[in-house]
């Protein structure tokens, strides 16, 4: 356990280090547009961007894009700033923003469910066991965050005031505060929850079995963004088609991406991550009404804007619709 404790705080640090770099360098390519496309967990669901550059997809497409991991809410305050174009989010976190005025809106889903893991410390042995424990987060009203509350509802617990929610931040960080016991319970998507049990830790819940439809992971950009550039957010969205082309049918360089942005070393947690990657990447990445109608109803309880809310008027789906029509998708799949 002391050795995945050490190897977490190393996650940290370089993440931290490499984060720092990449947004002080702005690399000027001669003819290619320029793009940040941030994500905030490393989570299978975002391997559509890193098999976009891993396989430099969007230099194809004539775009220069820096993908960039940014700690959990930073990816949804960098785009709502302007400092990233596009990132990876769920439909909660891009959805709570735009209900306060902001203009986040999904142009490709990665995942129309959630996969989360309810992870807990080994000496909680019931659901009783939960009440007064501290269930730690990326950050309130964020993926995780939606993602627990879900769970123990389910359970029939109430996620405000049966535990304790605490704002730990992302995967590695709630890793650490689990093992450590600074927290009782997180939730994790898969693999991750598999070093969490290898270190003790135990399953109490898998939200996939709870059949409760949700947008998960997605694309997401701006309505500003859009309108002043179109054609690079055309240009993008292909390249995330052809990526989950890749997905499915390149497991070598799949894997590749896996090992460079999930940091995996291990061949089991690397096959194990690409069977779940290939299997619930959509050919056509399309989000969902239902999902995005479950993500209100969520939201409403607090946001009472979100009862009036449409949820179509939370993604736009021109580009997809465009390249879907033409042809473009059903080629890459003879």
């Amino acid at each position: 356990m002391l050795q995945l404790l050490g190897f977490l705080k190393c996650i940290n640090s370089l993440t931290l280090l490499s984060v720092v770099l990449k947004l002080a360098l702005c690399s000027a390519v001669q003819g290619a547009d320029q793009l940040r496309v941030g994500y905030g967990s490393l989570s299978t669901s975002y391997a559509a961007i890193w098999v976009a550059g891993e396989a430099r997809l969007f230099q194809k497409n004539g775009i220069n894009a820096e993908v960039l991991y940014l700690e959990s809410a930073l990816v949804r305050t960098a785009l709502i700033a302007g400092d990233i174009a596009m990132g990876g989010m769920s439909g909660t976190t891009m959805a709570a923003p735009r209900l306060q005025g902001a203009d986040p809106v999904i142009v490709a889903s990665f995942a129309n469910a959630l996969q989360y893991r309810f992870v807990v410390r080994p000496e909680i042995k019931s659901v009783a066991d939960l009440k007064g424990k501290r269930v730690g987060v990326a950050g309130f009203g964020l993926g995780a965050h939606r993602g627990a509350q879900i769970i123990l509802t389910k359970l029939g617990l109430n996620p405000d005031t049966d535990v304790t929610m605490l704002q730990i931040g992302g995967d590695p960080t709630r890793m650490s505060a689990l093992l450590s016991g600074t927290i009782d319970a997180t939730v994790f998507n898969p693999p991750l929850h598999q070093r969490a049990v290898e270190a003790g830790m135990k399953v109490m819940a898998n939200i996939e079995e709870m059949n409760f439809p949700v947008q998960g992971s997605a694309l997401v950009t701006t309505d500003r963004f859009i309108k002043k550039n179109p054609d690079v957010v055309r240009r993008s969205v292909k390249s995330i088609i052809e990526s989950i082309h890749l997905v499915k049918t390149n497991p070598e360089l799949t894997k590749r991406a896996i090992r460079r942005y999930m940091r995996y070393k291990d061949d089991r947690d690397t096959e194990e991550a690409y069977q779940i990657m290939r299997d619930i990447a959509p050919r056509k990445p399309y989000p969902t009404v239902e999902g995005m109608k479950a993500v209100l109803d969520e939201l409403s309880p607090k946001l009472p804007a979100a009862r009036a809310a449409q949820p179509r008027d939370f993604m736009d789906t021109r580009f997809i619709e465009e390249l879907d029509r033409s042809g473009f998708i059903d080629r890459l799949y003879p």
